[in-house]
């Protein structure tokens, strides 16, 4: 028997005015477009802005559907639509904001599962590392260097 120990690296800045100035930039454009989110069931709102290789952001929210699981989670929005319109750009990083209409969401919000293996597909597709940036509605902001780190044993094409 062997005993494997994962571990992950995760950064947390005390707020948004710690991130670096681009970054708090790509964040404000999460912050904004949650504000749009279609979430009329869980009243859970996320923005998503993705900051690609070539300056072009990328923006996405979630979209709900009263046929559930029929909804798309804000990540997935973005990074799908970054495929559409710019299949070969590399994504930088990826800010994340997370609000509830049913009190104040203080807590960073990561990817859910299903967007982690998502964005672990264009990670390995870009074969470098997806920096990804993450908060609630306000507070701390929790910066993982990699997919990796939140997703260490991720399925991709090799396991095929």
């Amino acid at each position: 028997m062997k005993e494997l120990e994962i571990t992950s690296r995760l950064i947390v800045y005390e707020d948004i005015d710690e991130l670096p100035e681009e970054i708090r930039g790509l964040m404000q454009k999460a912050v904004e477009v949650r504000k749009n989110a279609y979430a009329p069931y869980s009243r859970f709102k996320v923005g998503a802005a993705l900051l690609l290789d070539n300056g072009e952001v990328v923006i996405g929210n979630n979209q709900e559907n009263a046929s559930y699981p029929s909804g798309l989670c804000a990540e997935r929005v973005a990074v799908y639509q970054a495929g559409a319109k710019y299949p070969n750009v590399r994504i930088n990083a990826l800010a994340i904001s997370a609000a509830s209409d049913n009190h104040t969401v203080l807590t960073p919000i990561p990817p859910c599962g299903a967007c982690r293996q998502s964005l672990a597909e264009y990670e390995v597709k870009q074969e470098e590392p997806l920096v990804l940036y993450f908060m609630g509605e306000t507070g701390k902001v929790v910066k993982a260097p990699s997919v990796k780190d939140l997703l260490p044993l991720l399925f991709d094409k090799s396991n095929l």
